[in-house]
């Protein structure tokens, strides 16, 4: 026991200090630097914050975010981030910063991905030297570089963990082993709903593979470990899908396979990488859909660990990890190559999916265990200690220096002095101008989304993968606010607050706005202003 709980320290440690090193010098900022130079990056921010401080301060109406007012259950209206926010709560309750509170997230998704990884490859190939390499390659892989600004995507430790329980469900089956395995695929689901849905699949063509070579098909424990593991998932998995269920069968809300044709992988998706060791690669390919390359190491070794673990009567791992690798990269090509057309049809879940090319990170999860695999089988041959640990050395060193990206993060800018002072007021809805409408982008809702974590008033505006049909109807009523019109749309939603960035309009249409605020002068109540910000309080509407 005591043998366990050193080596989890020494795995936790050693997956601590390499996610420092790769993302230096991210770990000592978390509080002021974040991907702020994006809409994906803010609403990131916005989404685990809101999450964290609602899981404590109103749990039941954690999916009713801030955004879209007067709509409610706004956070179903994209990824939800429960368990970014969930791991987000002690550093947000604890610095009120959403910047801590969300790049701490980061930081502990790389260190969990790690660990899981490492504990999974070590249980399958019984060596600690191959788990370590499989961990470097996969928990600082280029996709999850490529998509700092989602965090949902960050968090891979779910892949490694659901199929160390679902091993650990084969070898003994029990209702315990079950209920873990269905807790560790809800954990996934609640991470990221991409992932959810890619677990159940690899869970699924691993029962297909295992029950085919052990003989399993008649295995009363192993079904019954199975159903468990599957009423578990969806016992616990409900009440955060329901939400989307409703929105779903409500507004229609879902993904066409022409949406998904856009997202689709080609082939030279599987050639990019933005680490220094790849970069020279670049300039000889085609635009890439995504970023979905393994790294050198992981695929010279995944590749080489197909032949070696066959020849050592690994072939399960074979089987099963060489399965999902190749379905999951053929998948990867969306509608054009029929797989995800198929699931599509066949599978509800995939309404709500959209970018196909993200079963990439599914082929670099496979590659790494087989690579894992090959390094455990090729050090056995060393009778020699102490060549085969430095042979573990170089490996594991070559495969961390080619996962080193620029990670560097923009400052993130002070708290405006006009939200200080909203912050302060009564409760009540707020529209912040200008408006944006589709033209100019609708992704630019999303830097009032992050700075309304300072006041966590009801928003008019927001942004999400799904906009209110109703959002869109007033979207040009409202731009041109204060309007007798745009008045007319606020009105029965009493907003009370409007805040004017006077830096964000253009000369002419600065004046526009200037003039119209002297024309209905009587219905708003100026609370704060400065040469870049104006706060006024709605105090009446007009007839």
């Amino acid at each position: 026991m005591r043998g366990g709980f050193f080596e989890l320290f020494c795995v936790a440690a050693a997956a601590a200090a390499l996610t420092v090193v790769l993302t230096y010098p991210f770990a000592f900022n978390l509080g002021h630097v974040g991907r702020v130079d994006n809409g994906d990056g803010q609403f990131s921010i916005w989404n685990v914050a809101w999450v964290a401080r609602t899981l404590v301060a109103d749990p039941r109406h954690v999916f009713d975010a801030n955004i879209f007012y007067p709509h409610t259950g706004t956070l179903a209206y994209s990824e939800a981030n429960l368990a970014a926010g969930a791991l987000a709560v002690p550093v947000y309750w604890a610095t009120r910063n959403p910047y801590a509170a969300h790049n701490s997230v980061v930081l502990i998704a790389f260190l969990l991905t790690a660990a899981g990884m490492y504990y999974l490859v070590r249980h399958l190939a019984r060596d600690r030297r191959g788990a370590a390499v499989s961990a470097i390659c996969f928990a600082f892989c280029p996709f999850v570089f490529s998509h700092q600004p989602h965090i949902q995507l960050l968090m891979t430790a779910g892949l490694p963990l659901t199929m160390l329980a679902f091993h650990r469900l084969i070898e003994h089956p029990s209702a315990g082993r079950g209920t873990v395995l269905g807790a560790m695929m809800t954990a996934t689901a609640l991470a990221c709903g991409y992932y959810g849905v890619f677990v159940i699949l690899m869970v699924g063509f691993g029962v297909l593979v295992v029950a085919t070579i052990r003989g399993l098909w008649t295995s009363r424990p192993f079904w019954t470990g199975l159903a468990i593991a599957a009423l578990a998932a969806l016992v616990l998995v409900a009440p955060a899908f329901m939400p989307y269920v409703d929105l779903r069968r409500h507004e229609g809300f879902g993904r066409s396979l022409d949406e998904a044709s856009r997202y689709s992988a080609n082939w030279s998706a599987y050639v990019a990488s933005a680490a220094y060791a790849h970069g020279w690669m670049l300039k000889y390919l085609p635009p890439w859909s995504d970023v979905v390359f393994p790294g050198f190491t992981a695929t010279i070794l995944g590749v080489a660990g197909t032949w070696v673990a066959r020849r050592c009567r690994r072939g399960e791992i074979v089987l099963l990890y060489g399965g999902i690798a190749v379905l999951a990269f053929w998948a990867s090509f969306g509608p054009a190559a029929y797989l995800y057309s198929w699931l599509y049809q066949t599978m509800p879940m995939f309404a709500w999916l959209r970018a196909p090319a993200r079963f990439g990170v599914v082929v670099d999860f496979a590659l790494s265990v087989l690579a894992g695999a090959a390094v455990a089988t090729l050090l056995s041959r060393l009778r020699d200690g102490r060549r085969a640990l430095i042979a573990t050395m170089g490996v594991a060193a070559f495969a961390a220096a080619e996962s080193i990206v620029p990670f560097g993060m923009p400052e993130v800018p002070p708290v405006e002095n006009v939200y200080r002072v909203l912050a302060a007021a009564p409760r009540g809805a707020v529209i912040e101008m200008p408006f944006f409408y589709p033209e100019v982008g609708l992704f630019q809702h999303s830097k009032y989304m992050l700075a309304s974590t300072a006041h966590w008033k009801p928003l008019v505006n927001g942004y999400s993968d799904f906009i209110p049909p109703d959002f869109m109807e007033h979207v040009l009523t409202l731009a041109p606010f204060p309007s007798r019109d745009a008045f007319k749309v606020l009105e029965p939603n009493r907003v009370r607050y409007a805040v004017f960035h006077m830096y964000g309009y253009n000369a002419q249409n600065r004046s526009e706005v200037l003039a119209r605020l002297k024309q209905f002068e009587q219905y708003l109540r100026p609370l704060y202003m400065d040469e870049a910000t104006r706060l006024y309080e709605i105090v009446a509407f007009p007839p």
